[in-house]
């Protein structure tokens, strides 16, 4: 719950800039110099890209998360080990060896986007973020093909 109040917190601090730089976009095209003009399509442009960026990441986020809670509900997600990192992470032993047998079985089944997920969520408690949002990536895109 928490990390959904801290979305909408971050969510809503970027639509405020994306409104005040373009607010500022259009008191520079008044002003109606070469450099202000410059400076407020600039303006226009960053807050495109980080309204662009927003609904990417929140889309992102949301199909994540329907994902996971269908996977929980069936009961798919993986066990956690009896002994994890005092920040919760698992143990770099543990952690290799899951994300081998994961590794495996999302490489053996490569249409079910349950065990890219799975693969992802392993990764995630590993640290290893970039792969975890690529395996996750990867399973929503398998789960639109065939749900």
């Amino acid at each position: 719950m928490s990390s959904r109040i801290g979305v909408v917190i971050m969510g809503a601090a970027l639509l405020l800039y994306v409104v005040v730089a373009a607010w500022f976009a259009v008191l520079m095209f008044a002003t109606a110099t070469p450099l202000s003009i410059s400076f407020g399509a600039a303006l226009i442009v960053i807050a495109a890209i980080a309204g662009w960026a927003l609904v990417r990441e929140l889309q992102f986020g949301l199909s994540a998360d329907r994902l996971g809670r269908i996977l929980d509900g069936e009961g798919g997600m993986p066990e956690a080990p009896a002994q994890l990192t005092p920040s919760g992470r698992l143990r770099s032993a543990d952690a290799d060896a899951m994300i081998a047998q994961h590794a495996d079985a999302a490489e053996h089944a490569p249409d079910d986007w349950r065990a890219r997920y799975r693969l992802g969520v392993v990764q995630d408690a590993a640290g290893r973020r970039k792969d975890a949002r690529a395996s996750i990536r990867e399973a929503i895109r398998l789960a639109r093909i065939r749900p």
